[in-house]
């Protein structure tokens, strides 16, 4: 349910879909999104030049239609205090901007959906919102994609430095900041959300040098943990606690590691946090002969959080400068109990 990487092989068949579509004509504005307002004025000057995995965009002036095809992109542009036109769906919730910590942000004003993270995106929606820049920085995008979008817009791709989806939220936030020229305001932001991390740290000093881990199990014999470069581990760590080099080992480039019941040993930590579809994979993973038998399980360090209602592991998962303040309100006193 929250692992993106299919976004990465979605995102590179758009190419030819590309290629057909910028020989023609443009077609003309989706009608659902006349009337949306645009984004508030930059604080800083354009254009502006920004770095990233293949490379430098120019963006030439201050953005109106932004679109993000990255899974959270939009959360650290919303931060900045501009609506995307255009966004891709991670979790299908309705309405998309119903999320507990961008209600307020969005105020009533519903973005183009233009595909599920499953699906990938649309093209014909993107090219009909006429987008003037776009974000693709928790995309996984590839070059030859990034190459064919460009044709669009300005593109600003993931962070250099990092794997695909392994870029910390930091940098998300200060790749955005640049493009729209607000770097000050995205060093600001970091900064509030730092002090909420140290403060966390600060009242729960005895979680320092413990282990912890998220994890997620799809179906039945099949577990994931995720390594210390994904958001949720990489939320955990924030809070003062340290990932298993050997899980992030296994997981090599991926953002995370998986194997059957005979692997559970891996999730053999302090704090072991599940984020899940529901109720049944809880059920499910308790009733596992091996997980059973584990020191973590038997001793009720396990904890279990749904992906909705309440959203603690969608939060987790997009892991922003939104995201963050509502995730350790939620996840916090459930770590001290």
């Amino acid at each position: 349910m929250n692992t993106p990487r299919r976004l990465l092989v979605s995102l590179a068949a758009l190419a030819l879909s590309l290629t057909t579509a910028c020989a023609g004509t443009q077609p003309a504005p989706d009608k659902t999104t006349e009337g949306q307002a645009t984004a508030p004025a930059a604080t800083g000057a354009f254009p502006v030049k920004v770095e990233h995995l293949y490379g430098t965009t120019e963006i030439k002036k201050k953005p109106e239609r932004i679109v993000t095809i990255g899974l959270s992109d939009h959360e650290p542009v919303l931060a900045l205090g501009h609506k995307p036109v255009g966004v891709v769906d991670w979790f299908q919730r309705s309405p998309f901007s119903d999320w507990p910590w961008t209600k307020d942000k969005w105020a009533g004003t519903e973005p183009t959906v233009l595909g599920l993270r499953e699906d990938g995106v649309k093209m014909e929606k993107l090219l009909a919102l006429k987008p003037d820049l776009i974000f693709a920085m928790y995309s996984g995008v590839q070059k030859a994609t990034y190459d064919q979008l460009s044709k669009i817009a300005p593109v600003v791709a993931q962070p250099k430095g990092f794997d695909p989806y392994a870029a910390p939220w930091q940098e998300m936030t200060l790749l955005a900041g640049r493009a729209l020229g607000q770097e000050a305001d995205a060093k600001k932001l970091i900064t509030g959300i730092q002090d909420q991390f140290a403060q966390a740290r600060k009242d729960n000093p005895q979680w320092a040098g413990k282990t912890a881990v998220a994890a997620d199990s799809f179906k039945a014999g099949t577990y994931s943990a995720f390594q210390k470069g994904d958001p949720k581990s990489a939320f955990l760590a924030e809070l003062g606690f340290t990932i298993p080099e050997r899980i992030t080992k296994q997981a090599g480039t991926s953002n995370v590691a998986e194997f059957g019941s005979e692997g559970l040993n891996m999730l053999e930590v302090d704090r072991l946090v599940w984020l899940t579809t529901g109720k049944e994979p809880w059920e499910r993973i308790k009733k596992d002969a091996v997980y059973k038998e584990l020191k973590v399980a038997k001793e009720g360090r396990d904890l279990f959080m749904t992906y909705q209602d309440p959203p603690i592991g969608a939060a987790l998962s997009f892991n922003t400068v939104l995201s963050i303040p509502y995730a350790i309100e939620q996840v916090v006193p459930q770590l001290k109990s």
